[in-house]
């Protein structure tokens, strides 16, 4: 399946599409922040890459990454359930990750909700480690994991 995929930057008129994937396979059970005008603005913002897969034509798969100076940060990553464990989202990842390096930028930042496990195992198969935990940090109510990569580093252990 993963062979079938393209990959482009996302357009303005996609972001509601986006904010719906966000609502139901992101914030399940905390309410609707990445709404499609945030999409949006995102989409439009000269320091965020929003990036989309593709299967024949529908979207499957997004994320969206800010770049600062020095760091970037992983706002959101979704694949759709019928592709994911395809690895559509590394793939997404990656792209980023490559896009930061070109940037300059070796560090990126995420988080990760602190009883998703899963999704903690697969940022950690990407190198991606624990750096703190933020109480409240959903809604108030949930914990969320902070995670972080060294790009520069990992790139120099992989080929050591």
């Amino acid at each position: 399946m993963a062979a079938e995929i393209e990959f482009r930057l996302a357009r303005p008129v996609e972001a509601g599409h986006l904010a719906t994937m966000s609502r139901d396979l992101v914030e399940t059970g905390l309410g609707w922040s990445w709404t499609p005008s945030r999409v949006a603005r995102r989409i439009r913002s000269s320091d965020s890459v929003v990036l989309s897969a593709r299967s024949r034509g529908q979207i499957v798969g997004f994320a969206i990454m800010r770049f600062g100076s020095e760091e970037a940060h992983l706002d959101l990553l979704a694949v759709k359930p019928a592709y994911q464990r395809a690895g559509i989202g590394r793939r997404l990842i990656k792209w980023l990750e490559e896009s930061a390096l070109v940037a300059g930028v070796s560090i990126v930042y995420l988080e990760v909700r602190a009883g998703n496990q899963r999704a903690q195992r697969f940022y950690e198969n990407l190198g991606y480690r624990r750096v703190r935990y933020l109480p409240g940090y959903y809604c108030g109510r949930e914990t969320a994991i902070c995670m972080a990569i060294d790009l520069w580093e990992a790139r120099v252990s992989a080929a050591t």
